[in-house]
């Protein structure tokens, strides 16, 4: 039976910055249940800033908590059970400029979420081939931000390519404090994905996510690309 729905709304202008990543660094953070989603033999790490628009859970809109920004570093899990294999993510850390909806995750699937001032910039306004979308949060006292700039046309991600294996994740796997996990389904449409020829992550890796990732995210990205979006539904978590 399909989960009720926990969270609507639109993501849009998913700007994802891809690294190779040591295993090793990923393993105590693995939810119980799930192994690494490898691709082509490698283990992966994205730092991903989008928009959430019309925000609504479980269909009411909460005022003044509809439309912000998220950015998150995840990586990629899979689990395999009667329903076959499902390919999903886990995060290390997600950063939204709304209290009520880091305090919402953190209760609801034990997310690490934290509130932070953030702010974005599109140039231009409409997304097409040369768009520059930039996502900035504050943190230690000073602006961090991803940036990345369209490079040309968008079209849907290649059968078996590395962007389909970033951009088609359809379940979350949140690591639970007693040592369980929740698994939960996102579902949405294949994204138009557009080539990326500048990509930036401007940030204290160390302070945010910890000294063990500063190396990875000071090099400069293996792959980048920006999605266009879609609505998505969230489904309410199971316990595994």
């Amino acid at each position: 039976m399909t989960a009720k729905a926990f969270l609507s709304a639109r993501w849009e202008r998913l700007a994802m910055l891809n690294y190779e990543v040591d295993p090793a660094l990923l393993a105590s953070r693995v939810p119980r249940g799930t192994e690494l989603d490898l691709w082509n033999g490698k283990t992966y790490v994205s730092v991903v800033g989008f928009m959430f628009l019309d925000t609504r859970v479980r269909g009411i809109a909460i005022p003044f908590h509809r439309n912000f920004e998220e950015l998150n570093l995840r990586f990629y899990v899979r689990r395999t059970d009667a329903r076959g294999t499902l390919r999903g993510v886990t995060f290390v850390k997600e950063l939204v400029p709304r209290w009520a909806i880091a305090t919402v995750a953190r209760v609801r699937y034990n997310e690490n979420y934290r509130s932070v001032p953030m702010r974005h910039r599109f140039e231009p306004e409409a997304l097409a081939q040369g768009s520059r979308v930039t996502y900035e949060f504050k943190h230690g006292g000073r602006w961090n931000a991803l940036s990345v700039r369209a490079s040309g046309p968008s079209a849907l991600a290649a059968p078996g390519s590395h962007e389909e294996f970033i951009t088609e994740h359809y379940w979350g796997y949140a690591a639970q404090t007693d040592g369980g996990t929740v698994e939960y389904q996102v579902e949405h449409p294949r994204w138009q994905c557009f080539p990326v020829d500048e990509a930036r992550f401007d940030c204290d890796v160390a302070a945010l996510y910890g000294p063990e990732f500063a190396e990875t995210l000071a090099r400069p990205p293996v792959s980048a690309l920006l999605a266009d979006g879609s609505e998505v539904i969230v489904r309410q978590g199971v316990r595994l």
